[in-house]
């Protein structure tokens, strides 16, 4: 049996109510906050657990949802990856991506997204998929220009973090972009003996 959504180091999969304690230890890290977004107040353990618990619950409005991202080898949650944002007419989506302090620099976020991306181009048809990363977010940079994100733009002073302005930058990245760039993820391998229908089991999209 195969899935798009497993890959040989994460698994991508629905939000579940017992995630919290890993959400919460997330966002504890507050350099890992700032990174994805901003630093919020402290939140209650019951806090975690009644958003997990709604995630879980919650479907998918059009083609945007949130996933949690799973290593493999431990079964552990790793992080989040999200597609915040789309427009079925013009074909364009925006993601985002957070992984946890300790289990950076491990291949997890390359993975994750490339597997999103394979859903989103190959599955739902999207021609654009954009990125806002802050200027001062080295790691994430170099991770998107890895992937083959390409800079479209830079907004000047957008946002403030750690007292004072910072720049915002436009990564986007084509379906062709992302078929020369990963062509083993284009299509995956294998077949099915089933078929399309009422009986056929639901998708995230």
């Amino acid at each position: 049996m195969t899935s798009l959504w497993v890959g040989s180091r994460v698994r991508l999969r629905g939000i579940e109510p017992a995630d919290w304690a890993g959400f919460m230890e997330f966002d504890s890290d507050s350099a890992d906050q700032r990174a994805g977004d901003m630093v919020h107040p402290p939140r209650s353990a019951e806090g975690y657990r009644a958003w997990t618990k709604e995630r879980a619950a919650a479907e998918p409005v059009g083609d945007r949802f949130q996933l949690a991202i799973e290593a493999v080898d431990t079964g552990k949650l790793v992080g989040g990856i999200s597609s915040n944002r789309a427009d079925l007419r013009a074909g364009w989506f925006e993601y985002g991506i957070g992984i946890m302090a300790g289990q950076q620099r491990k291949g997890y976020a390359s993975e994750a997204v490339v597997l999103l991306l394979r859903f989103m181009f190959g599955e739902r048809r999207y021609h654009k998929c954009t990125a806002s990363v802050y200027a001062f977010n080295e790691a994430s940079l170099a991770l998107h220009g890895r992937l083959g994100f390409v800079e479209e733009g830079r907004l000047r002073e957008h946002v403030f973090l750690a007292g004072r302005h910072h720049d915002l930058v436009m990564m986007g990245m084509l379906a062709s972009d992302f078929a020369r760039s990963h062509p083993a993820a284009v299509l995956p391998s294998g077949g099915s003996t089933g078929v399309s229908g009422p009986l056929g089991i639901g998708s995230q999209g």
